[in-house]
């Protein structure tokens, strides 16, 4: 078994759609960046994988490339998901946290884990989802912006396999 960490953060945008988790969060508000700005699952996808000891998403799938640009990062999770399963591995638990400020994320916690496994190939009981602020502290207290941690767990290919 293998565990890996990720994390990302992307600043608020007006006039962009707030995806966390491939679920499109009612907000006035998104995230900057080169693709939909998912900062949860481009979390998970650098826990998945540093787990499987690949190089990190800028390298897989770098912000200077045009076929990337307003890309759905669930679609970036399924390629990783394969890349993670072609060098051998499986995920068998990923545990995830988003800090910020607003919008408040409990209502959508579970939609967003279940699109996370349908995903990832999991199941919903396999992926845990928390949301917290940091009590008005740095750039997400300060709002900012947004930030997610991931904890990815990996165990080998023939061993997932029976699961």
């Amino acid at each position: 078994m293998r565990i890996g960490h990720g994390y990302d953060a992307h600043r608020y945008a007006e006039g962009r759609k707030f995806i966390l988790g491939g679920v499109e969060i009612d907000c006035p508000f998104g995230m900057e960046a080169h693709s939909d700005g998912d900062v949860l699952t481009h979390a998970i996808i650098d826990a998945l994988f540093g787990a499987a000891g690949l190089p990190d998403i800028g390298q897989q799938f770098p912000n200077t490339d045009e076929k990337y640009k307003d890309i759905s990062s669930m679609e970036l999770l399924k390629e990783a998901v394969n890349t993670v399963r072609q060098a051998g591995f499986r995920a068998a638990y990923i545990d995830c946290t988003v800090i910020a400020e607003a919008p408040k994320l409990s209502q959508y916690v579970e939609q967003i884990k279940k699109s996370i496994a349908e995903t990832a190939g999991l199941k919903p009981r396999q992926i845990n989802v928390k949301a917290t602020t940091e009590e008005k502290m740095g750039f997400t207290g300060a709002m900012e912006g947004i930030c997610a941690h991931a904890v990815c767990l990996l165990e080998e290919h023939s061993r997932a396999s029976s699961m």
